[in-house]
C-alpha cells in the first residue's frame, strides 16, 4: 500500500509541474493507479448512498455511455478509442463538477473533488502515455445526447456511470497503450 501512495505521490508532482516539465512525461503504465481512482469512485457511491441531508438536486446530466461493442471497440484505432475515453472523462468531469455545485453534504463535496482531480489525473496518464485528445466538444447541459452519451437524472447514477465507465473504456484503453505495450517488451 505504501508503494501504491508513492506512486499517487509522483503522480500528483507530475499534475503540479504541469507543463513545466524539462523532459516528457515517463507513461505510466500500472493500472494500479486505475483502480485506485476506481475504488475511489465507489467510495463516493457508499458516501451518496449513506447522505441524509445537502445532497444534491435531481438534476439531469450528460454522461458517457459506459458499454463496449467489443467487436467494434477492437478495430477502432487507438486515437479513436482515446478520443472517446477522453471526451467521456470531459462529459464526467462536467457532470461531477455541475453536480458538486448543488451538493452542501460536506463528505460528499470532498468526494466529488477528488473525483474530479482523479478524472484531470487520468487525463495527465493519458498525455503520458502520448493518447490525449487534441480537443473534445462536449454538449452543455441543456443541449440533447449524441449516439456516444447517455442522460442521468440523479448523482446517484452519475456516479456508478463513472466507476463503470473507468472500469470498462478507460481500463481497456489504458492496458493496451501502445507505449504500455513497447515498455513491456
Amino acid at each position: 500500500m505504501q508503494t501504491f501512495s508513492g506512486l499517487v505521490s509522483i503522480l500528483t508532482v507530475f499534475l503540479w509541474l504541469g507543463g513545466n516539465l524539462v523532459s516528457p512525461l515517463r507513461p505510466i503504465c500500472d493500472l494500479r493507479v486505475l483502480d485506485h481512482f476506481v475504488r475511489e469512485a465507489r467510495d463516493s457511491e457508499v458516501i451518496m448512498r449513506g447522505c441524509r441531508g445537502g445532497c444534491g438536486v435531481m438534476k439531469s446530466y450528460f454522461v458517457p455511455l459506459t458499454s463496449v461493442d467489443f467487436a467494434v471497440w477492437e478495430h477502432m484505432d487507438v486515437t479513436g478509442q482515446a478520443v472517446e475515453v477522453q471526451t467521456g472523462l470531459s462529459l464526467l468531469d462536467q457532470a461531477l463538477s455541475n453536480a458538486m455545485k448543488t451538493v452542501s453534504n460536506s463528505p460528499l463535496t470532498s468526494a466529488l473533488d477528488n473525483n474530479i482531480s482523479n478524472i484531470h489525473s487520468l487525463g495527465q496518464i493519458l498525455h503520458s502515455l502520448d493518447l490525449q485528445a487534441r480537443s473534445t466538444v462536449l454538449p452543455d447541459d441543456s443541449a440533447p445526447a449524441s449516439a456516444q452519451t447517455q442522460e442521468v437524472s440523479s448523482l446517484p447514477e452519475l456516479l456508478q456511470v463513472q466507476s463503470s465507465f473507468l472500469r470498462g473504456k478507460v481500463r481497456l484503453l489504458l492496458s493496451a497503450a501502445p507505449a504500455c505495450q513497447r515498455q513491456n517488451s
